[in-house]
């Protein structure tokens, strides 16, 4: 597949995409992105063959919207993150209620700094479990808590399910039980 530069902008402006939300998909810097739509650098055919991929996918923004809504309307404390750079998508007002701060301090923005010590080494193992791959899609695991007033997490156990978005990038559903 050969597209230009203004191609591969117009195709991710169709879809409301920023080049940082690109460049996440097709594991790039955003940078590269730039420098694609300005023609200043040609795609692998890797990359072109992803890219295609990912324009060519139906858009299904209804549904996004559904698990959004089913997210927010929740009366568990239920967040959804993008699962790769953990930019937080939606929050059940339990969740929100959780915060000392309103969603929109967190929202669009990655919350992986807040994690405690336990996500963070669950985090570590997802690769070699397999997670991004697909072979694992649940885990639950028991967290200490991150001792941070802003943003608190208190000890307990938690489950994250991995759910793919319409625009082809997987979310996480992260939801406390206990």
């Amino acid at each position: 597949m050969t597209i230009s530069g203004a191609g591969i902008r117009r195709m991710r402006l169709l879809r409301s995409m920023k080049q940082e939300h690109l460049a996440e998909l097709l594991r790039v810097n955003q940078a590269t992105v730039s420098r694609w739509e300005r023609d200043q650098l040609a795609l692998s055919a890797e990359q072109a063959a992803k890219l295609e991929r990912i324009f060519s996918s139906p858009q299904h923004a209804a549904v996004d919207a559904a698990l959004k809504r089913l997210v927010e309307d929740s009366v568990r404390p239920v967040h959804l993150i993008c699962d790769r750079t953990h930019r937080l998508l939606s929050a059940s007002r339990p969740r929100q209620a959780e915060w000392r701060a309103p969603l929109g301090a967190f929202l669009g923005r990655s919350i992986f700094s807040y994690a405690s010590a336990e996500i963070a080494a669950a985090e570590q193992s997802l690769e070699e479990r397999g997670w991004h791959e697909g072979r694992l899609s649940s885990l639950t695991l028991d967290t200490g808590a991150n001792g941070n007033a802003l943003l608190p997490i208190a000890a307990g156990r938690v489950t994250w399910e991995r759910i793919m978005l319409s625009d082809g990038s997987a979310g996480r559903l992260v939801t406390t039980i206990g």
